[in-house]
């Protein structure tokens, strides 16, 4: 009889951005992280490195992870200095021979004043992506399972005027936000659109991977939470043959996710169908998508404990009460055995971990067990 195949998938926005080790007011920049990768022992890295280690995912996304452009800096570093390392007395470590990492929006000069604050700064609100450098808030996939290069499909220019229906922003007289200008250049992508082929058994998984720009930090024009909806509602469109013709890479390929592939979806999507200042339609769209296995929900003691007055907070994968970050397998190719949030209570193993958000991130790392079927 056959092994039975599983992989667990994970996702986990780690905070790893140059401005959380600097003080406040000083300008940040990619080497910073460098510089904490190569020295190996930053406690906040450490407890990061320790809780992939407890988990031990198969496939791991990592959200807000700077974009460092050697990845011998960024990407093996930080799989040698810490994720090679054991980070907790059991001696468990963990080690991803593939990697996918790319530029990102945040951060990238615009030219324009996209907040209409009458200054141009060409950083923060006045980049394509909020960001106060160029790769600021980036995106790592990491993986035990070879990635088929060749066929990764990038998304990061697809512009959002190109989307059919854009929830387009508007000042309070009704004039558009953008300049014209401005908007036929303006990204879709706050950082990126990814579509990563992970060969498992010689068969291709796609990994759909994007982080939304967070609903708010905005004004009345809401224009941070209309981007947002059309990020989420990107990858709806993707899985829809009859809605994703639009659609185009950054090498110009046109259409979508065809219908006989297998996915998971993957990220901090900064939205929740029942929680938060999202459009909660957006997120609602995805998770009911006919394609997509919504039919269970990661949970935590841990995030139960933090919020006693929510229904909702065992499902919550973020210190600030809400459920923003996603596992979502396809229903074709899966079957899910189990999922949880890496959120322990007072009390509970490894619970050091997660004790404040200085300790690793304000989010928590979301995991999903899935045995392989025929696809």
């Amino acid at each position: 009889m056959a092994k039975e195949h599983t992989l667990t998938v994970a996702t986990f926005n780690v905070s790893m951005e140059s401005e959380n080790y600097l003080a406040k007011g000083v300008a940040g920049s990619p080497q910073v992280l460098s510089t904490l990768l190569a020295e190996g022992d930053h406690p906040q890295i450490k407890n990061i490195a320790a809780i992939v280690q407890q988990t031990q995912p198969d496939i791991l996304l990592l959200n807000e992870f700077d974009y460092i452009e050697d990845p011998k800096v960024g990407v093996q570093l930080f799989i040698r200095n810490y994720l090679n390392k054991a980070q907790s007395a059991d001696g468990k470590i963990i080690d991803y021979p593939y990697f996918y990492y790319s530029t990102v929006n945040t951060g990238q000069p615009s030219g324009f004043d996209l907040d209409n604050d009458g200054q141009l700064t060409n950083k923060g609100a006045d980049a394509w992506g909020f960001g106060q450098y160029p790769g600021q808030y980036g995106m790592m996939l990491l993986s035990k399972y070879p990635i088929n290069s060749s066929k990764v499909r990038t998304f990061q220019h697809f512009k959002w005027k190109d989307m059919p229906g854009a929830l387009q922003t508007t000042k309070a007289d009704g004039s558009p936000w953008y300049s014209p200008e401005a908007w036929q250049l303006m990204p879709l992508s706050s950082k990126a659109h990814w579509d990563v082929p992970v060969l498992v058994n010689k068969k291709p998984v796609h990994l759909l991977i994007s982080h939304p720009t967070p609903p708010v930090f905005d004004g009345d024009e809401d224009r941070n939470g209309k981007r947002n909806h059309d990020e989420v509602r990107f990858w709806t469109d993707y899985l829809t043959p009859t809605k994703s013709a639009y659609i185009y890479d950054d090498r110009g390929q046109k259409g979508g996710l065809g219908e006989d592939k297998t996915f998971v979806i993957l990220g901090d999507l900064n939205s929740s169908p029942v929680e938060g200042n999202a459009y909660k339609e957006g997120i609602g769209s995805l998770l009911m998508h006919p394609r997509v296995n919504s039919s269970f929900t990661p949970q935590s003691e841990g995030g139960k404990a933090h919020s006693l007055d929510s229904p909702y907070a065992a499902t919550h994968t973020a210190g600030w009460r809400m459920r923003a970050d996603y596992v979502l397998p396809s229903k074709q190719g899966f079957e899910v055995l189990s999922s949880g949030v890496f959120w322990p209570a007072k009390g509970q193993p490894f619970y050091e971990l997660v004790a404040d958000r200085t300790a690793s991130s304000d989010h928590r790392l979301v995991w999903v067990k899935l045995k392989l079927t025929a696809h």
